[in-house]
């Protein structure tokens, strides 16, 4: 998608924001309402976080890919609660449809709609894992048993399709000159207006894939293995992480 989109490109994206901003302002709201259960989302997403860090060593420990792979793993994937990200792009919906040109308000939607169905697929994770007595702790058995009696196999082949588009509409955005210098100038008057978390995560985003040039191969690496260890896992294999723990 491209600056030159149609106007109803433009507003399919805002639309879908909307959506997807409810959606997981709802379940976070569910996943935080008592301290319990706000604990119990937190050991799941720490483990998560560990888990991709090791899948992904080689891409944190690459000179050309380690900016992009923590912004992944931070920011797009990771144990990080979005809320105040997705609470300031509710607040100025309006004014970022008016002002945002579609490739970047396409990119934001991407991204708030991994953010949802990640909650949504967390969300279930922690029941079943809660329900087994294991939420606090998870291991690589656990974490398999409660993935396979969770299924949702369409869901998750969507997180990893999102995952990719996201990083790839990061990249085409990245490679926008005038776009980037207006992020630098806005910084300040961003943090001003109340709007630093969503300024910082598009202002992170940009840099890590500027700086690596082409996303091509950093995006590949990520779905190749995301995807077979999905496949592993509902296939029950017996050690379904060690081809990612090797950081090949």
């Amino acid at each position: 998608m491209d600056d030159s989109t149609s106007p109803i490109e433009k507003q399919r994206s805002a639309d879908a924001l909307r959506r997807h901003l409810k959606t997981a302002k709802r379940l976070r709201t569910q996943a935080n309402f008592d301290p319990t259960a706000a604990r119990r989302r937190l050991y799941l997403r720490e483990w998560q976080a560990g888990r991709l860090a090791r899948s992904h060593a080689n891409l944190l420990a690459s000179p050309r890919f380690g900016q992009a792979a923590q912004f992944f793993i931070s920011d797009l994937y990771g144990p990080k609660d979005f809320s105040s990200r997705d609470e300031e792009v509710e607040r100025i919906l309006p004014l970022l449809i008016k002002m945002l040109p579609a490739s970047a308000l396409h990119t934001v939607a991407l991204a708030v709609e991994l953010d949802a169905l990640t909650e949504e697929l967390d969300a279930a994770m922690v029941a079943e894992l809660s329900r087994a007595g294991l939420i606090e702790r998870i291991d690589d058995d656990a974490y398999a048993a409660a993935y396979r009696a969770v299924g949702c196999q369409a869901e998750r082949q969507r997180q990893i399709v999102l995952i990719r588009e996201t990083g790839e509409a990061l990249d085409k955005l990245a490679r926008k000159p005038l776009l980037t210098g207006l992020l630098k100038l806005m910084r300040r008057p961003a943090q001003l207006a109340g709007l630093g978390d969503l300024h910082e995560f598009l202002e992170r985003g940009f840099n890590a894939f500027r700086a690596m040039g082409s996303a091509a191969d950093f995006l590949t690496s990520i779905d190749r293995k995301e995807r077979a260890l999905l496949a592993n896992l509902f296939s029950g294999a017996a050690r379904p992480f060690v081809f990612c723990d090797a950081g090949s």
